[in-house]
């Protein structure tokens, strides 16, 4: 039966990953009708994953689904079925193993003590007192977790990820640091965590079920004709490209990934192991099928090397220093100013979300649209 009002489509969700699926399944199941439009050849965004070889691959680095919002794990688990898996990585520095985040085990592994209160004593004596604010992420680090822990687990990670020494880097990437003076490695407190039995990409699938889908197709570079389609565009895609760029580029962080598939049952005995030398070019090893204890002959390992971005490249971390905030700022205000179209997600709000934050956001936003 031919539609007789002027739109053929509630909304065109541009981006199939965790973000735009939700919002398009909230949307749909009441009673709105959806199009989503997917640039890449694959749904999921970056929790996107593959089989190969009986083990599944997340493609773009590892992704540890974890949350107290129990709002955001009841949606969840309409789609997935999620095992009981536990992020507790590690860090390895010149060949010595630690765990992560700082516990009892940390304060063992560096300096031999035995007891809550020897640790705390050690760590007093090794924070740097300035008598100014710290200035920058170097003075902040010392501050908090003195010159051990900082040049054996923070700074040479840290430069590695960002690509710039740690005083060129904002204090407040660390505003806290987390220690426990317990005995406890698990990495999240988070009461819901775990990893889809059958992975991200299936879990997408479903949420997407009924949902008409467009792989490999550039909303920017056809902007007038879907935007002729659908009463309302909700962007997740970058936030400084749907406006051209007006205001200048924003500035992420990406990584380049490099798989290896090797003939033996078990390389590393975790699913994440942090390198935190500055001279191991990589940041971590993930060997994926311990996030779903993997009994396999063989196994696959990923080593993840971040980069300075390009306009090319795939951005990952927004990089919110002085002078992006004050571009997204510009951006933000050009945003306000739209009536058709809503801007959410990791890229379309220049913000770093974990994957529940991004769930629980675009749930927000579409239950805000159906009051409208």
């Amino acid at each position: 039966m031919r539609r007789t009002r002027k739109w053929e489509y509630d909304a065109a969700v541009v981006g199939a990953g965790l973000t735009g699926a939700a919002i398009a399944q909230r949307l749909t199941e009441h009673g709105k009708r959806c199009l989503v439009l997917e640039k890449r050849p694959h749904i999921a965004g970056n929790a996107y994953d593959v089989e190969i070889d009986g083990i599944r691959v997340h493609r773009y680095g590892a992704h540890i689904f974890h949350t107290s919002d129990r709002r955001v794990w009841e949606y969840v688990s309409r789609f997935a079925e999620f095992n009981h898996y536990i992020h507790a990585p590690l860090a390895n520095y010149r060949g010595r193993v630690y765990n992560l985040p700082f516990n009892m085990n940390t304060f063992a592994g560096l300096w031999g003590t035995a007891s809550p209160e020897a640790a705390e004593e050690k760590l007093r004596e090794q924070r740097v007192v300035y008598d100014h604010a710290p200035q920058n992420l170097e003075e902040q680090a010392l501050s908090l977790a003195g010159r051990d822990i900082y040049e054996t687990l923070i700074r040479g990670y840290t430069e590695k990820q960002w690509g710039r020494p740690c005083t060129q880097l904002p204090a407040f990437l660390i505003r806290r640091l987390p220690f426990r003076f317990t005995y406890d490695n698990r990495y999240f407190s988070d009461p819901y965590q775990g990893i889809p039995t059958d992975g991200y990409t299936r879990l997408v699938e479903r949420m997407l079920d009924g949902i008409e889908l467009r792989l490999e197709t550039d909303y920017l570079s056809q902007r007038s004709h879907y935007d002729s389609l659908a009463e309302r565009i909700i962007f997740t895609g970058p936030i400084d490209a749907f406006f051209d760029y007006a205001e200048g580029r924003l500035q992420y962080r990406t990584l380049r990934f490099e798989d290896e598939h090797l003939e033996t049952p078990n390389r590393q005995g975790t699913a994440v192991m942090n390198y935190t030398d500055a001279e191991t070019p990589f940041t971590r090893i993930i060997e994926h099928k311990h996030f779903v204890f993997g009994q396999q002959p063989n196994t696959i390992i990923t080593k993840e090397y971040p980069l300075e971005w390009m306009p090319e490249a795939e951005p990952y971390y927004p990089i919110n220093d002085a002078g992006n905030t004050a571009i997204l700022e510009r951006y933000l205000d050009r945003a306000r100013a739209q009536t058709k179209v809503r801007f959410c997600g990791r890229l379309g709000e220049y913000k770093y979300y974990d994957m529940d934050q991004a769930i629980g956001a675009a749930l927000t936003l579409a239950d805000r649209i159906l009051k409208e």
